[in-house]
């Protein structure tokens, strides 16, 4: 009997702990996931978000009273969710996601950064006293629904697309890094032509070219001030003309009335010498 009940001891402990192990599994967790295709539901009630990495020991060590914060969610009136920035690139990208484990607070699409401490009580008293009210919101340029950070949240989806094809070629198809590399600058290079193009049709189709004539450069009119002084100019220099052309005139005049009289002269002279000499 005494060897029996050492043998009952151990194992009802290992029962026992395999029904808690089963009982930590199996209950369900209050904290939700959100992903890039579900986000945008929290721009509607009250969130507390974290974005973690499952490497991340700091992240690990938050998980608990994460999910202790998350029962007390229904109490609160909030929603606890959590976001894994490894699978989730572009949530990462549209909250410019730089430490981990990150920590935010959104309400009716207003978005605050937590940077309290990390406990559950901390969690609770931030909402429950409203202490949010206190911290600047981020503002709407770098919101997550602003076109800036929807275009961010691109380029990080991007930038893992490209190192996914990278691995693929190199991995997959042997194709050597340079050889890669060079696939990627290609298509760099043509892509940027192709948005060139495009970018000059539209312009053109919006603006459309005009050809430029050449303009003709105004003639200034004179000021009212000097008109005048040109004006007495003007009508000294006719004067003067007119005196002049009158002058000719006389001139002509007179010596044309002298010509006959020296010829009238030359008659009567020619007779009386003719005489003198006979």
């Amino acid at each position: 009997m005494a060897h029996l009940g050492r043998l009952l001891v151990p194992l009802a402990a290992l029962v026992l702990l395999l029904w808690a192990v089963r009982g930590a599994h199996g209950r369900r967790s209050n904290v939700r996931v959100l992903t890039d295709e579900n986000w945008t539901s929290l721009l509607e009630g009250e969130w507390m978000i974290e974005f973690y990495a499952p490497w991340c020991p700091a992240c690990q060590n938050l998980q608990p009273e994460w999910e202790s914060f998350a029962e007390w969610g229904e109490d609160l009136e909030v929603k606890v969710a959590k976001v894994d920035v490894t699978e989730q690139t572009g949530l990462s990208g549209r909250f410019i996601i730089t430490a981990l484990p990150s920590i935010y607070h959104c309400k009716d699409g207003e978005f605050r950064r937590y940077l309290g401490p990390r406990t559950k009580k901390d969690f609770i008293n931030f909402i429950s006293e409203k202490e949010w009210k206190n911290v600047e919101p981020v503002s709407s340029w770098f919101g997550p629904s602003s076109v800036l950070m929807t275009t961010m949240s691109a380029l990080f989806q991007l930038s893992v697309y490209i190192r996914t094809s990278h691995s693929y070629f190199v991995h997959d198809l042997g194709i050597p890094a340079w050889g890669s590399y060079l696939v990627f600058a290609f298509a760099t290079v043509l892509s940027g032509l192709l948005l060139g193009l495009c970018m000059i049709f539209v312009a053109d189709c919006l603006c459309p070219s005009k050809r430029r004539r050449p303009q003709q450069q105004p003639t200034k009119k004179p000021s009212p001030e000097f008109s005048q002084p040109l004006k007495k100019v003007e009508e000294e220099q006719e004067a003067d003309e007119e005196d002049v052309s009158e002058e000719e005139t006389e001139n002509r005049e007179g010596e044309s009335k002298d010509t006959p009289q020296s010829g009238l002269r030359q008659r009567c002279v020619g007779p009386s010498s003719a005489t003198d000499k006979s």
